[in-house]
C-alpha cells in the first residue's frame, strides 16, 4: 500500500484517480461509505461542488456539513474550503461545459418524446424559479430596487447569453428613469465604460458557471473605486457574491444544454416591476412621455 502524501490533487481528473486508488486500497486512505458516495458525486457534478456552500452540498447528498469536513481531511486537504478550490479552479476553465451538458441532454433524453422533454424542463425551471424566490432577502431586495430607483447612473454588465439579461434590464429600466444603459464595452472597451461612472453610481452584473473572467474583473475594478456593484448569480460560492454590495442567487439546474435563464429573468423582471411601484406617479410619467414620442415617431413616417 503507497502513502499517498506527496502532492494533493489539484485537479478533477486526479481526484477521481485518487477515488479509484482508494477503492483499490493501493494508497493509505481509508473513506467510510459515506465518504466514498459523497466524493464520488462531487466529481461527478464538479459544477455544483465549486459553487455550493457546504451547509448546501450537505443537504444534497444527505448527510451532516461534518461529513465533508471528514472527507477533507482524510483526503489530506487542511479543511473543506480546500478541496472544494480544487473544483472552483475546474469551474474558472470551464472547457467542457457546453458539451458536458449537451451529453446529459442527450443520455437523459433518450427515447423521449419531444414534448416529454418540454415538460420535464418546464418542471425543472419551475423548481428552480421556486428555489430562487425562496432564498430572496426581502431587505436586500428592497435597498436593491432602491438603487435603481435613485442612483445617479445605472448600468448593467452581461457578456455571452447574459449580455441579452443585461440589455432586456437596460432596457426596462430605462422606460422608467434616465441614465440607464447596459455597460458598453464592445466599443472603446470597459476601461471606458467603467471611467463613465463615479462612486456612488450602480452596476448590476450577471454571470453562473462557468464564470465570465472579464465580468468578475469588472465587478471587482467597480467596487474598489466605489461603484455600488450588485449580482445576479447561481450561488453563495459564485465569485460574484464575495464581491458585490447584494447578491442574489438564481439556481438554474436544468437539462438546457447552456445555462438556463428562465428563473434570471423572473427575478429581472420583478426587480424592474418593483421599481415601477416604487417610482409610482414618476414611473408612469415616464412611461406617457414615451408613448408620446413613439406617437409623434410614427407620424412622420
Amino acid at each position: 500500500m503507497t502513502q499517498f502524501n506527496e502532492s494533493l490533487p489539484e485537479t478533477v481528473a486526479e481526484l477521481k484517480q485518487l477515488l479509484a486508488a482508494i477503492d483499490r486500497q493501493e494508497v493509505d486512505i481509508a473513506l467510510g461509505g459515506s465518504s466514498t458516495r459523497v466524493l464520488t458525486q462531487m466529481i461527478e457534478s464538479p459544477q455544483h461542488a465549486a459553487v455550493s456552500s457546504i451547509t448546501e452540498l450537505a443537504a444534497q447528498f444527505g448527510v451532516n456539513a461534518s461529513t465533508l469536513s471528514r472527507l477533507a481531511r482524510r483526503l489530506g486537504y487542511s479543511g473543506f474550503s480546500k478541496l472544494q478550490d480544487v473544483f472552483r479552479r475546474e469551474l474558472t476553465e470551464g472547457k467542457s461545459f457546453y458539451s458536458d451538458q449537451a451529453s446529459r441532454l442527450v443520455v437523459n433524453t433518450e427515447g423521449a418524446g419531444a414534448i416529454s422533454q418540454l415538460a420535464r424542463l418546464g418542471r425543472q425551471e419551475s423548481a428552480n424559479i421556486a428555489s430562487m424566490v425562496e432564498q430572496i432577502d426581502p431587505a436586500a431586495f428592497d435597498e436593491v430596487v432602491g438603487l435603481l430607483c435613485s442612483a445617479r447612473r445605472v448600468r448593467i454588465h452581461g457578456m455571452r447569453q447574459f449580455n441579452s439579461l443585461a440589455l432586456f434590464m437596460s432596457y426596462g429600466l430605462g422606460m422608467l428613469r434616465p441614465d440607464v444603459s447596459a455597460l458598453d464595452s464592445s466599443r472603446q472597451g470597459v476601461a471606458d465604460a467603467l471611467a463613465q461612472l463615479d462612486a456612488g453610481d450602480m452596476l448590476v452584473v450577471a454571470s453562473c458557471f462557468p464564470y465570465t473572467p472579464s465580468v468578475l474583473a469588472t465587478a471587482e475594478v467597480a467596487t474598489r473605486h466605489g461603484i455600488k456593484v450588485v449580482a445576479l448569480t447561481d450561488s453563495a460560492s459564485s465569485p460574484l457574491a464575495k464581491t458585490a454590495l447584494h447578491s442574489f442567487y438564481v439556481p438554474n439546474h436544468s437539462l438546457f444544454y447552456s445555462n438556463s435563464m428562465c428563473a434570471f429573468m423572473l427575478l429581472a423582471q420583478g426587480l424592474l416591476s418593483a421599481v415601477a411601484g416604487s417610482l409610482g406617479e414618476a414611473a408612469v410619467a415616464a412611461l406617457k412621455y414615451r408613448e408620446e414620442l413613439i406617437s409623434e415617431l410614427n407620424a412622420s413616417l
